[in-house]
């Protein structure tokens, strides 16, 4: 190279200098490519930060779904919190029974949604509202498809079952509760007979004589549709609509038909499980049980669905908490506590009892779920297993 030719190369490299304000001169169209690059970057990132905030949101509307159906159907989750809050800072002494339904209330909540307390101590202010209120928006939709689910289903049992002259319209409430001859009897308070015509115009007209109201057991709950006055705990909750309307709502309409079968059909969770794994056949919906993996009744769940059947049964056409002078909030705490605020062992034993009639009932009469590493080391596999070692121990200290 010449030294002409190095000059010239030296000369096309060569760094303008700065100017006073210290600024080194680039191009104009170098300056917008970095400008648009900066912008697109800026702008993925909003796009994810948005699909991140969009894949919460539909994580805790899916989860909050199982809220009202097993924790609590009235109660906002705030003051489930405060409970728990306040317990922790102040104990338990001096609780109401409303406090400790709260209580039960959170642990249960906790419990259908596990991640969910200790999330509760990881957020801010602001993430953490934002979580409630879709939790919430997910626990209401799910109360809203079962109440619409309930309103066709009970109107198609009532015409199967009574045969009444006026059929029921699953689109129309109107001509429901007490206006409708077998709605008003099913809804009638169990210490009234709905035959006795003074009754039912007492009723009708509401008049003071004959206030329905939730301190009174339907008697919808009662098998058979029959109560005993000496012995109003005999028959109750084990009705065939609301066998019907729980398995409509945890396992699946199709599934309510077999309402009248002693729990003696196969596994309904592991039907729907195996179902759902046979490629070759359409794919089949995961069943509310299996999504929640609730695997026996409780006590708030039958308590929801309790309250889903009177509201389909009467003719208020929107989800409310009180209907004339029936407060649905205080019938739900009512049924709650039938369950959970026992005066006794005796009493408790009983409900135990209710309890596993109901799971057979609804989930057959298998019990893989009680198969406890306790109960299983009481089991004879177990028993020959450390007998076999315990010889060879023997063996091996004698040589």
């Amino acid at each position: 190279m010449s030294a002409s030719e190095a000059d010239h190369r030296n000369e096309s490299y060569t760094l303008a200098l700065p100017d006073i304000s210290g600024v080194v001169p680039t191009s104009t169209e170098a300056r917008a490519k970095r400008r648009i690059a900066a912008l697109e970057d800026e702008l993925e990132n909003m796009k994810q930060e948005r699909r991140g905030k969009q894949r919460k949101t539909t994580f805790y509307v899916s989860q909050g779904r199982a809220i009202r159906r097993m924790g609590v159907l009235y109660t906002n989750l705030e003051d489930l919190i405060a409970e728990n809050d306040r317990r922790y800072e102040e104990g338990s002494e001096g609780a109401t029974p409303e406090h400790d339904r709260l209580q039960r209330g959170y642990i249960i909540v906790a419990q259908v949604l596990p991640w969910l307390h200790e999330r509760l101590g990881q957020l801010d202010v602001d993430d953490c509202q934002d979580m409630l209120k879709q939790l919430k928006r997910g626990a209401d939709a799910a109360r809203g498809d079962d109440t619409s689910t309930l309103k066709d289903l009970v109107a198609t049992w009532i015409n199967q079952d009574f045969h009444p002259p006026s059929l029921l319209k699953s689109d129309d409430k109107h001509a429901r509760g007490f206006v409708h001859d077998v709605c008003g009897k099913l809804l009638c308070p169990s210490e009234w007979d709905w035959d006795d015509n003074r009754v039912k115009a007492g009723i009708c007209d509401r008049t003071s004589d004959y206030i329905v109201s939730e301190n009174s057991w339907p008697l919808f709950l009662y098998e058979n549709y029959a109560v005993k006055l000496d012995n109003l705990e005999q028959g109750l909750f084990k009705s065939k609509i609301l066998v019907q309307a729980f398995k409509a709502v945890f396992t699946s309409p199709s599934s309510a038909r077999e309402a009248d079968r002693d729990g003696d059909g196969a596994d309904i969770l592991e039907n729907n499980r195996r179902a759902r794994r046979q490629l070759n056949q359409v794919k089949v919906k995961t069943c509310v049980a299996s999504i929640i993996n609730m695997r026996k009744v409780t006590p708030r769940s039958l308590a929801y669905v309790v309250c889903q059947v009177r509201f389909a049964l009467s003719n208020i056409s929107s989800w409310r908490t009180v209907d004339g002078d029936f407060d649905y909030e205080v019938f739900w705490s009512n049924v709650v506590d039938f369950f959970e605020n026992v005066p006794g062992p005796v009493t408790q034993q009983r409900v135990n009892h209710l309890l596993e009639w109901w799971t057979r009932k609804i989930f057959g009469k298998n019990h893989r779920e009680d198969l406890t590493p306790e109960v299983v080391s009481q089991m004879s596999v177990t028993a020959l297993a450390e007998q076999r070692k315990a010889l060879e121990d023997a063996a091996f200290d004698s040589d």
